[in-house]
């Protein structure tokens, strides 16, 4: 008799398992054609699910991550009609990005040095195509310590889902959708060895909330972003330091989601329009009360409101970019009166109104052995301390003057993940914040650094 037709299976051992199975169900009398191929049918959709979770398990030895279950097979021979294992959708994915910076004060050579100045390490987990888990953890200036510049953090910490209507929720920790540098802040994102001083003093990169987003995209080019997280804390501003001054005043204030407090909430919206290619035209407005409500705290009525414009056009080699931010917090008078009264010296008020702005060119020559070339310039004006409102003259209540500041530089890609830059930043007032220990050096400064991504 002509042996019965039965499917090819990948191992040895499912294939003798499968014939067992086959010479136990068939009883001592014989059996008609169309019980047989039912019977036939259930042992296909058996096999399937086998070499599905043989597929599995060799992913997973070669680096993938599987949360995805088996699908149980029939157990009794009854008909079925098609049995399609489950797509191994799960995904893990480790990113990474660092940088080190060589800097020399022009006019106070002693202060050069050397800084690790940030590396970090992100997680990416998906849980299927519509849910992810995003992780991003930073350390700066090479060493933590209570005794050291240092500095590690949890930069990034949300869950996304995304809903059938294209709409995406999350929940967390993230970054504001606010500038240019916030959201894409990594060292082959921008030029110089630095960060802008605008997206740096007026943006306080990388600004991050605690709390609820949802955002979308149109299919005329238009994505939106919108939420409500937590907000700065007017009532950590510090007269006695000049944090506020130097670094800027949300750079002060902002919670970063370390025990954030959040009887007030903000609330931000932003857009961004890609109509033409190689064209970006974004804004974001953030707005909320900051006073938080402290008990006597002559700030409570304090309301930041904050928006920025930014563009960006990449034709022909060419990268042009552009961009506006300005913030005012209101009633501030009342908290500024208490902190001038009985000062015996300067004291740091909170600002009425900050702002700033650059335009920046550059151009991109591309070599053999994937090198591509930027030089590139960037003119910024900026002022963390534009105005004070209606405070009567007092110490710390006159306006500082607008820094404006020259970085003429270059950088050197190799790949897709690796830079090298150097630039020269020159400031009017010859007065520079920055990311290494001594936190504020004298002078304009030659800078070299090297950073990576991936």
């Amino acid at each position: 008799m002509q042996r019965p037709w039965f499917p090819r299976l990948p191992l040895p051992v499912l294939s003798a398992a499968a014939l067992a199975a086959l010479l136990a169900w068939v009883p001592a009398q014989a059996i008609t054609t169309e019980e047989l191929a039912k019977r036939l049918e259930v042992l296909e959709a058996q096999s399937a699910a086998l070499q599905a979770k043989v597929d599995r398990l060799e992913a997973a030895q070669a680096g993938r991550v599987s949360a995805a279950p088996t699908q149980a097979p029939p157990t009794a021979p009854v008909a079925v009609a098609e049995v399609v294992p489950r797509p191994d959708a799960a995904e893990t994915t480790v990113s990474s990005y660092g940088e080190i910076a060589y800097t020399r004060p022009t006019r106070a050579q002693d202060k050069a040095n050397v800084d690790v100045a940030r590396a970090v390490i992100g997680i990416t987990h998906r849980f299927d195509e519509r849910t992810r888990m995003v992780g991003e953890w930073e350390w700066e200036h090479a060493v933590t310590s209570s005794g050291d510049s240092g500095e590690a953090e949890v930069e990034q910490l949300f869950v996304e889902r995304e809903f059938d209507s294209g709409l995406r929720g999350r929940a967390g920790l993230f970054l504001m959708p606010v500038g240019l540098i916030n959201q894409n802040h990594e060292p082959t994102a921008y030029y110089g060895v630095f960060r802008p001083d605008v997206d740096t003093r007026i943006v306080p990169s990388t600004w991050r909330e605690a709390g609820l987003g949802l955002s979308g995209d149109t299919q005329g080019g238009v994505s939106w972003d919108a939420g409500i997280t937590t907000g700065p804390n007017l009532s950590k501003w510090d007269a006695t330091s000049d944090e506020g001054r130097v670094r800027g005043p949300l750079a002060a204030i902002h919670g970063e989601g370390q025990f954030a407090t959040a009887r007030d909430p903000l609330w931000h919206g932003a857009a961004s329009w890609r109509g033409l290619p190689g064209l970006l035209v974004a804004g974001s407005v953030v707005t909320g009360k900051i006073g938080q409500e402290q008990p006597g705290f002559p700030g409570n009525a304090s309301r930041l409101v904050f928006f920025d414009l930014h563009a960006r056009y990449e034709v022909r080699g060419w990268d042009f970019a552009a961009e506006y931010v300005r913030g005012t917090i209101s009633h501030t008078e009342a908290l500024n009166t208490s902190f001038a009264q009985g000062a015996s010296g300067p004291v740091t008020l909170v600002p009425a109104r900050f702002f700033g702005a650059y335009a920046q060119a550059a151009y991109r020559f591309r070599f053999g052995g994937g090198y591509t070339l930027i030089p590139f310039t960037r003119y910024e004006i900026l002022n963390t301390a534009a105005s004070y409102g209606a405070l009567p003259a007092s110490p710390g209540g006159v306006a500082q003057p607008d820094e404006k500041i020259w970085t003429v530089g270059a950088s050197l890609r190799i790949g897709e993940g690796i830079v090298v830059k150097a630039d020269f930043r020159r400031y009017r007032n010859e007065q520079r914040p920055s990311d290494i220990p001594d936190g504020f050096v004298k002078g304009n400064s030659i800078n070299v650094g090297v950073g990576y991504s991936f």
